[in-house]
């Protein structure tokens, strides 16, 4: 990071550690792309709630819900959201999409025994996987449905980003040891230049969260902090992409009539 502030991940890590990475050489900065995409991963009410909380309360309701630090993430993302939309850059949502009787959910009902249940919402008209209202998709951003951690896995992810002809992406969403890393990693190996937006990203655990942008920030991307990501979109150029017109498009959550 080129962030004078501590990493995050330091508090985590022993002094072994600490030497094991700097004498192996990980960490080198690789630096951002010319043509960046930003990945906003799964910023949902599934894993936002529907308001601010403690995240002990927000699980009663939201078993998968972050908390308070998902709405700190969606703070910083909006942020971002604006930058990019003011230089034309693409934005592309990933969220969920499962059956109604949970079927296709597949290997993630071995892990989780609360799995099959409905978010415990007493008045709501909100799916869960809708993109939470302070960074909704516009007409012209890209939202992809995923039934597994990674933006990539069986979404035509990759080849939306070369019929934009990307080169890079801007990382962020949650949950940050999960999803997050997963489509990094994918990204990683399709030969993106990756950064992670460290303000952007959120988890439901504080350890899970910071050795998981250290590991990334290790050996498959840039872990870079929000400031450093804004000042390098506005300086790029205008009109670096053809995106969707939008024309005839809804918002997340309308349906047709």
């Amino acid at each position: 990071m080129s962030s004078t502030k501590e990493p995050v991940w330091n508090q985590f890590l022993t002094e072994r550690d600490k030497q094991v990475f700097s004498a192996a050489g990980y960490g080198a900065r690789q630096g951002f792309g010319k043509r960046p995409a930003l990945l906003i991963i799964d910023v949902n009410y599934n894993f936002c709630g529907d308001k601010r909380e403690p995240i002990l309360e927000s699980i009663k309701r939201w078993r998968n819900s972050c908390g308070e630090e998902a709405w700190d993430g969606v703070a910083a993302i909006a942020k971002l959201v604006e930058a990019c939309r003011a230089k034309g850059l693409p934005i592309i949502y990933t969220t969920g999409d499962k059956r109604a009787d949970n079927w296709d959910a597949g290997s993630w009902a071995w892990k989780n025994r609360r799995n099959g249940e409905a978010p415990r919402v007493p008045v709501s008209n909100r799916d869960g996987n809708d993109v939470v209202d302070e960074i909704a998709p516009g007409p012209q951003d890209i939202v992809i449905r995923k039934l597994k951690p990674s933006g990539f896995e069986g979404t035509p992810l990759t080849s939306f980003l070369t019929l934009l002809g990307a080169d890079s992406v801007l990382v962020t969403g949650t949950t940050t040891s999960g999803c997050v890393r997963a489509t990094v990693l994918d990204a990683f190996s399709l030969n993106y230049r990756i950064s992670v937006v460290e303000e952007g990203c959120f988890d439901r655990s504080q350890a899970s969260h910071a050795i998981n942008l250290c590991d990334m920030h290790a050996k498959y991307a840039d872990v870079v902090p929000l400031e450093e990501t804004l000042g390098f979109v506005s300086g790029l150029p205008d009109g670096l992409f053809e995106l969707p017109s939008g024309a005839g498009m809804r918002p997340m959550g309308v349906a047709a009539e």
